[in-house]
């Protein structure tokens, strides 16, 4: 009995919870704690008070209870098979990073031109920004660029990642060599340093380069607005070759042009349908006054329409074959959409020094946002002249400042000059200060100015800069020894031109311009290619973004856009030399001489016949240089108009009334040598002032 019954409290002993253990604990605490309160003598101190207790027993181990049980809740238990539960390890903190890559179609020396990446953009290729992590795996690389370029899913021939040298245009680019692993994020990291882009490019294939639809998956991702002619969402960076290449409105506008015209039945001529019943009951009666009237409102009819504008194809001047015709029509159009706001006011003071004058100048081109269609009026402080005569006098001087320098001191140069070079050769100056200054897109402005006033082009430029100022490629351009305006470069470049051996002498000069411009070493099979090399950088490699900035300012006036899409006024708008010179025949035949019969003449027959003789003797046998200095005189500027006249009156010296183009001789003159002496004096003041004064 006494073993079963101790069996069985033990039994249920090991049944009891350990948290009765706790609370039969704490009350045997209690009973010892109040028996010790009655035993225990008050404590007083010195003062009377109470002492402080000491910590009981009980407070003792209550605190041990609870801090045992504090480490028995944070502690982990273990399970049901007495294994502990895996312990949480805090995760590792990613590292960003944000890498450019460049798509290219296939594998290339050098980074694609501005015009190439248009193509790859529109063909899902071009530039994208990945968001990896420093820690990313080639696999993980792979699995992030292909949903950047989804072409790169097809591509089973794999790729690799280049990167380019340090400047700007086309530059090389070289290998970004992988891992065993491949590529990784620690990889990309070092060499995105100092580089814009990281390119991609296939190994053993070429992606194609053909545009894709706007709705492409390569397109998922960018942002996209409305055309507002065809009303199609376009990627962001795709919107402003779409909208050049979109004609939905513009064959609209030419329909409902169409539609709302009819024939006049009396003279055949179209008109619009509001207006045709007014012209025909006018048309017997009137003929030629009636034309210049239907003219003129064909002409603010057409204007009215919807996208005529001088600055697009669909102001009516880019059908027309003639180029002298097409550009006076995009002129018109343009000028004709600004000339109610306010004007433009040029001022320059003639009796300023040549500096002054010249900063004017400056000063007017170098604001930006300008819209240069608008009226032009300019004024000439200490001079009486006023009228068109100011405004040519102010465009002439600008293209004559542009090929002859500004009379202003930079870079320790007392005339600063934007163009080097022979005559026919001209070439933007390599200073980096005339770049950093804006100068040459001041010289865009001014030339696309003058050519909305129908005013002088700025002739002489190399056929290489030009052609690479339309966009062409400077190995496709045609470079001549000439074009270089270093004399010292030139003759070293031209060492290499002949296939003599060169001296040790020769050969360094050569070898150190060629290292100076990061060149190989020469021998006897590179040699014509690195003459080649040396040339086009000589020419054009130093003056890129001189270009760049005269293509910008040419942009802001409608002349960009009459080079571009009419190459035929090219050879109009940037002459050749000589091709503008003045032919004397030419100004012969243009020229109205003074009627016998006019009775208000101050002179006699006799007389005016004699004084217009020497006149045209002096035509005849002038140079081209004074020739122009003549148009300039009797015109305001060198370009020859349609009709001049001549006037014999009573003076001291020759003068011109530049706004009627008309020069006025006097008739004192007996011999032709005072009348030439006297002529050369006169024209050689248009550039301080006119005869008019």
């Amino acid at each position: 009995m006494s073993n079963g019954n101790s069996s069985s409290n033990g039994a249920s002993g090991s049944n009891v919870s350990q948290g009765e253990i706790v609370d039969s604990a704490r009350r045997l605490l209690d009973l010892i704690t109040s028996a010790e309160r009655q035993r225990e003598p008050r404590q007083v101190d010195d003062n009377g008070r109470s002492a402080p207790k000491p910590a009981s027993l009980q407070m003792e181990m209550t605190s041990e209870f609870q801090i045992q049980s504090h480490f028995q809740e944070c502690s982990p238990r273990p399970d049901e098979r007495g294994a502990f539960p895996p312990q949480h390890v805090p995760a590792k903190k990613l590292k960003p990073l944000e890498v450019a890559f460049y798509l290219l179609p296939k594998q290339c020396e050098k980074t694609p031109k501005e015009g190439d990446q248009i193509l790859h953009l529109q063909a899902g290729l071009g530039r994208r920004t990945a968001h990896l992590d420093e820690a990313s795996t080639h696999e993980e690389l792979c699995e992030a660029l292909n949903i950047l370029f989804p072409k790169l899913r097809n591509v089973s021939g794999g790729w690799l990642v280049y990167k380019a040298s340090a400047g700007w245009g086309c530059r090389k680019i070289t290998l970004v060599p992988p891992e065993d692993s491949g590529y990784s994020g620690r990889i990309l990291k070092f060499a995105s340093r100092g580089a814009k882009n990281l390119f991609i490019a296939p190994i053993q294939e070429e992606l194609s380069t053909s545009p894709l639809q706007l709705d492409d998956e390569s397109f998922r991702n960018m942002p996209k607005a409305d055309c507002q002619k065809c009303g199609l969402p376009v990627p962001l960076p795709l919107l402003t070759e779409h909208i050049k290449t979109c004609d939905v409105i513009d064959d609209i506008v030419i329909e409902e042009r169409e539609t709302d015209m009819q024939e006049c039945p009396v003279c055949t001529q179209i008109f619009p349908t509001d207006f045709i019943e007014a012209h025909a009951s006018a048309c017997g009666e009137s003929a030629s006054a009636g034309n210049e009237m239907h003219a003129s409102t064909i002409s603010e009819e057409e204007a009215a329409i919807p996208g005529t504008s001088g600055g697009d194809r669909d102001g009516g001047w880019f059908t027309i074959a003639d180029p002298a015709k097409a550009i006076a029509q995009c002129v018109e159009n343009h000028l004709s959409l600004h000339k109610e706001e306010n004007p433009l006011q040029l001022t320059m003071d003639i009796r300023s020094s040549p500096t002054e004058q010249d900063m004017a100048l400056i000063s007017f081109y170098k604001p930006p946002n300008v819209e240069w269609g608008r009226p032009l009026n300019c004024r000439l402080e200490g001079d009486t002249a006023i009228g068109q005569g100011v405004t040519r006098f102010f465009l002439s001087s600008c293209i004559e400042k542009l090929k002859s320098g500004f009379s202003i001191n930079f870079a320790n140069a007392d005339v600063t000059r934007l163009f080097d070079g022979e005559p026919g050769h001209l070439v933007p100056s390599a200073s980096h200060f005339l770049v950093e200054s804006d100068l040459f897109m001041v010289a865009g402005r001014m030339l696309g100015h003058s050519f909305l006033h129908g005013g002088p082009s700025l002739s002489g430029l190399s056929p290489a800069v030009v052609h690479v100022l339309l966009g062409g490629s400077p190995e496709t351009a045609t470079l001549t020894l000439e074009d270089c305006p270093d004399l010292d470069i030139r003759e070293i470049i031209r060492l290499l031109g002949g296939e003599s051996t060169l001296s040790e002498k020769d050969a360094a000069s050569v070898q150190e311009l060629a290292y100076a411009w990061d060149l190989p070493s020469i021998t006897e099979t590179n040699r014509r290619w690195i003459f080649e090399k040396l040339l086009i950088h000589a020419v054009i490699g130093r003056v890129t973004r001189q270009i760049k900035q005269l293509r910008r300012g040419l942009k802001e006036t409608p002349m960009w856009t009459v080079l571009t899409q009419r190459p035929d006024t090219v050879d109009r708008l940037l002459p050749k030399e000589g091709s503008g010179n003045i032919n004397p025949e030419v100004l012969l035949q243009r020229i109205t001489w003074p009627r016998e019969d006019d009775e208000d003449a101050d002179y006699s027959v006799a007389t005016i016949c004699c004084i217009t003789g020497y006149l045209r003797q002096f035509i005849a046998h002038a140079t081209p240089t004074e020739l122009t200095d003549l148009v300039k005189f009797w015109t305001g500027w060198e370009i020859l108009p349609r009709s001049l006249s001549v006037e014999v009156v009573t003076g001291r010296y020759p003068t011109a009334s530049t706004c009627f183009e008309a020069l006025r001789v006097p008739g004192h003159y007996k011999d032709y040598a005072s009348f030439r002496t006297d002529v050369l004096a006169s024209i050689s003041s248009c550039q301080t002032g006119f005869g008019l004064v």
